[in-house]
């Protein structure tokens, strides 16, 4: 189908309040999404999953179940698997509002705006995928939140997972920011790419960021570790990267929807199982998608960063959202009924695996 025209955007925007904004618009574009989109069963002809995901490591399993045929190879032939990488997660909001993507890995802070500005009627999580992978890496001479003051700080898109987990951070020191960018310390929302550049040309002072862009700030540009964003998490664990599903394609083809899930349950195995294997069919996929392939160092230590797990972790969410009310970047949210664990949980029972929870 086409994009709608003038479907609401996703991101959060330059206003302090966003999520506030046009929810009866919001609600008709979804109603059209639906209409131009379509129902029917998956067993009527052909079907389109259209699949977003980012071309980092913190999506290493969507990475390996499209490049290992995990999906495909669950998914059949009746189904044709379209795609698309994204830089973060405000633009995968946008496309599924707009009814052009339909499944994707993304981080909590996104997936909680799109439920938000929804009304809960667009998405639902339906798996996770990645725990830790993000940090705040600096230039080597700060080695205290103190010397932050005055300094410009980079994230990968203004309200994204790590945008947010940056903002909340600072504000537990003590600083003040704003989404123009100005306070006590500058926060410089830019795509991770031009963060290892702009690092190195000397242009920012440091950067919160996942992985592969933590390891390669620290590998290339002789960055520090100021924060890892694990330290202030239960356990380490935290959600970096889940899936969200646009609800229209939930209830017209769920089947599809478990079939896509174990091949997400074979991706997952894979990482944990193959280390050395994982870490080369990601790093060569980063390397066709964005022309340049990462380090053997950095790849490595990357991974060791990570924990890939089916697991939404779902009480890292809630508290993800209650970071984002306090720094102004949305409003109170009810996330009851956010997660659809149904089709997972049945994929995880008929492989004799552990279920998990909403809770």
């Amino acid at each position: 189908m086409a994009v709608a025209k003038g479907a609401v955007v996703g991101r959060i925007g330059t206003r302090r309040r966003p999520l506030r904004a046009s929810g009866a618009a919001l609600l008709a574009a979804l109603a059209l999404a639906a209409t131009a989109c379509g129902g029917g069963t998956s067993g009527a002809g052909s079907v389109t999953l259209r699949l977003g995901y980012f071309p980092n490591m913190t999506h290493a399993p969507a990475i390996i179940g499209v490049e290992k045929g995990f999906f495909k190879d669950e998914l059949g032939s009746n189904v044709t698997i379209d795609a698309k990488t994204f830089n973060a997660g405000p633009d995968v909001v946008t496309a599924i509002f707009s009814g052009a993507l339909d499944i994707s890995y993304i981080g909590p802070n996104p997936a909680i705006n799109a439920w938000s500005q929804s009304k809960g009627k667009a998405i639902h999580v339906i798996a996770g995928s990645t725990s830790g992978g993000a940090a705040l890496v600096t230039k080597p001479g700060i080695t205290i939140a103190a010397q932050l003051k005055g300094k410009t700080i980079a994230t990968p898109q203004l309200g994204n997972t790590q945008d947010v987990a940056l903002r909340w951070w600072l504000k537990t020191q003590g600083f003040a920011t704003t989404q123009e960018g100005g306070g006590d310390v500058k926060v410089k929302p830019q795509s991770n790419s031009q963060t290892i550049d702009t690092f190195g040309a000397g242009q920012i002072d440091g950067a919160w960021v996942p992985e592969p862009f933590w390891s390669r700030l620290e590998v290339e540009s002789g960055a520090k570790v100021l924060v890892n964003e694990a330290s202030f998490w239960p356990g380490g664990r935290f959600v970096t990267t889940h899936i969200i599903v646009r609800t229209e394609f939930l209830n017209a083809h769920r089947d599809i929807v478990e079939k896509f899930l174990r091949g997400h349950v074979k991706a997952v195995d894979f990482a944990n199982a193959n280390p050395a294997e994982a870490q080369t069919v990601v790093n060569t996929a980063l390397e066709k998608r964005t022309g340049k392939g990462l380090k053997a160092e950095t790849i490595k230590a990357a991974w060791g960063h990570l924990q890939f797990t089916v697991d939404p972790i779902a009480s890292s969410l809630r508290d993800s959202a209650k970071h984002a009310e306090e720094v102004g970047l949305l409003d109170r949210v009810d996330l009851t009924g956010i997660y659809d664990l149904d089709p997972l949980n049945k994929v995880l029972g008929d492989l004799g695996k552990s279920t998990v929870s909403a809770t």
